[in-house]
C-alpha cells in the first residue's frame, strides 16, 4: 500500500474561501499533470520543490473545472517524506468533489483515515507518539492543551521516553550478555549496580507517569457534573458559566430530562461541564430515566458540583446527595445568595456562595474548580508543564504503568537474587511497554486503531 499514490480532501466539506486536495505518493505529480493547464506553458514535474503554480484543473475535454493554485513539493522534506501536490481550489464542495474525481481516475486511492500521518511514521518523519500529537492539536480545547500537544509533536515526550529506553536497553544488554556467553570475561554488574540503574529508570517511569495527571486533564478536560434538586438553579449556573443560555430554565420542576454538556475553558484548562437532571422521587418514565443519568453522570465525573438553594432550608435530597458524592472531588455551591438566605451547612466539604441569575462569586467558584481538579499540581508543574513535556495520552499512561511494574519485579528479583534469566524477562517486557508508546514494537492492530481516529484528509 505504501507504493500507492493516495489523495483526498484535506479541508473540511463545507463552503469557504480555499479548498485542498492533497495527494502524496510518487506519482503525485505526474497524476497532477494530467489534468493540470498552465497559461505559461508550466508543467509540474519541471517545477523546483516548494514552489506554487498557478492554472486550471480540467478534464478529459478540456473543459475547466476550476482555477487553481498547485503546490508541489519533492521527497524528502514533504510531510510524509514522500512527493506531496497539494491543490488549492475553491473551497465550495462541487468544484473540490470534480478535482478529487479526477485525480482518483488518473491513477491515484482515495485515503484512509489517517494515511497520510500514517506514512509519517511509516518513512521515518515521526514516530507514534508525535503521530497521535498531530490529532491531540487539532482537537486541542483550549490555548495550554494545543501548548501541550504541540509539545509532544516536537517530540518532548519522546525525547523522554528515548532516554529512559536507552536506559533500560544498556542495564539488559549487561544482564543478557552475561547469559548468553557466561564463560566469556565479562565482568557481570554488581547486585548494587544493577539496583542503582533500575531505581533511576523507575524514578524517570514515576515522573511520566505522575504527569498524566496533568496531562490527561489538558487532552480530554475535567468531567464536572453540576447536580441538585429541581429547581435550584443547575441550568442558570451553566447558563452562567457559558454565557449564554444553552440550557432551558424554568420553574416547572423535571424541565432538564437529560444530561447537557458543554465545554469550559478555566485557567486554561478544559472543563467538560454536565447539566444533569432534578434529583428527585417521580412516577414520570421520562424523568426517572433524567434522574438515571444524572447519577450516572455523578459517578462517572472527576468533579462534582452539588448545587443547593441557599433561600430554603436544608432539604432531606440535599443531604443524600452529599452523601452520595462524599467519595468524589466535591464542592458545594450555595445559589440564589442575591436573595435572603436560610440554609445552615455543617458538612466538612469546600462551599462557594453564588448568584447563578447576578454572576455573583462565578470567579471563585471557578478558582475552586482549578483548586479542587488539581490536587497534585505541585507534581506536574501547572503554567510551564507543557514546556518541558508531559503525558497527555491514556494509551501511554497505561503503557508506562505496564512498564513500571516489569521493571518493580526486576527490583524485586535482584533483591531475591532471581536467576538472570527470570530478570532479563522483566527487562524485555519493560522494553516492549516503552516501545509501544514511540512505534517500536507496536502492533499492526494498534496502529490501526490510533489512525482510525483521524480524518480522511490527514
Amino acid at each position: 500500500m505504501l507504493d500507492d499514490t493516495i489523495a483526498a480532501i484535506s479541508t473540511p466539506l463545507g463552503y469557504s474561501g480555499i479548498g485542498i486536495v492533497r495527494l502524496s505518493g510518487k506519482d503525485s505529480i505526474k497524476i497532477t499533470d494530467r489534468i493540470f493547464v498552465s497559461p505559461k506553458k508550466k508543467t509540474l514535474n519541471q517545477t523546483p520543490s516548494h514552489r506554487i503554480v498557478y492554472g486550471y484543473i480540467v478534464d478529459s475535454n478540456k473543459e475547466i473545472i476550476d482555477e487553481v493554485l498547485v503546490s508541489v513539493m519533492h521527497a524528502p522534506y514533504t510531510y510524509t517524506k514522500e512527493d506531496v501536490v497539494e491543490i488549492n481550489c475553491h473551497g465550495g464542495p462541487v468544484p473540490l468533489r470534480r478535482v478529487l474525481e479526477l485525480v482518483l481516475k488518473n491513477g491515484a486511492r482515495l485515503t484512509e483515515p489517517g494515511e497520510f500521518t500514517r506514512r509519517a511514521f511509516l518513512n521515518g518523519r515521526i514516530d507514534l507518539a508525535q503521530a497521535e500529537a498531530v490529532l491531540d492539536v487539532i482537537n486541542a480545547l483550549t490555548e495550554q492543551s494545543q501548548k501541550a500537544a504541540i509539545e509532544q509533536l516536537r517530540g518532548g515526550i519522546s525525547k523522554k521516553i528515548e532516554t529512559t529506553r536507552e536506559e533500560l536497553v544498556e542495564l539488559t544488554a549487561f544482564v543478557e550478555a552475561y547469559i548468553d556467553f557466561p564463560e566469556e570475561d565479562i565482568e557481570p554488574l554488581s547486585i548494587k549496580d544493577m539496583k542503582e540503574m533500575a531505581l533511576k529508570v523507575q524514578q524517570s517511569l514515576k515522573q511520566l507517569i505522575d504527569s498524566s495527571r496533568y496531562g490527561v486533564i489538558l487532552r480530554e478536560g475535567i468531567r464536572t457534573a453540576i447536580i441538585g434538586r429541581p429547581n435550584v438553579g443547575k441550568s442558570s449556573l451553566l447558563n452562567a458559566f457559558l454565557e449564554h443560555d444553552r440550557a432551558i430554565v424554568t420553574e416547572v420542576p423535571g424541565t432538564t430530562r437529560d444530561v447537557i454538556e458543554d465545554y469550559l475553558n478555566i485557567q486554561g484548562l478544559p472543563v467538560r461541564i454536565m447539566d444533569t437532571a432534578g434529583i428527585r422521587e417521580v412516577e414520570n418514565i421520562a424523568e426517572k430515566e433524567g434522574v438515571k443519568r444524572s447519577l450516572k453522570a455523578m459517578k462517572e465525573a472527576d468533579l462534582v458540583l452539588v448545587i443547593l438553594d441557599g433561600s430554603e432550608d436544608l432539604h432531606e435530597t440535599d443531604r443524600e446527595l452529599i452523601e452520595k458524592s462524599s467519595s468524589k472531588n466535591t464542592i458545594l455551591v450555595i445559589n440564589k445568595i442575591d436573595i435572603p438566605q436560610k440554609i445552615n451547612l455543617n458538612f466538612q466539604k469546600k462551599v462557594v456562595r453564588v448568584s447563578a441569575l447576578k454572576g455573583t462569586g462565578l470567579d471563585e467558584l471557578k478558582d475552586e474548580i482549578v483548586e479542587t481538579a488539581l490536587k497534585d499540581k505541585t507534581v506536574c508543574g501547572i503554567g510551564d508543564s507543557y514546556r518541558t513535556g508531559i503525558v497527555t495520552n491514556i494509551r501511554h499512561v497505561n503503557a508506562l504503568k505496564r512498564a513500571l511494574a516489569s521493571v518493580d519485579s526486576f527490583i524485586e528479583g535482584v533483591t531475591k537474587k532471581t536467576f538472570p534469566e527470570f530478570l532479563s524477562v522483566e527487562l524485555r517486557d519493560a522494553l516492549d511497554a516503552i516501545g509501544e508508546i514511540i512505534g517500536i514494537t507496536t502492533s499492526e492492530d494498534i496502529l490501526n486503531k490510533i489512525f482510525s481516529n483521524f480524518c480522511i484528509g490527514k
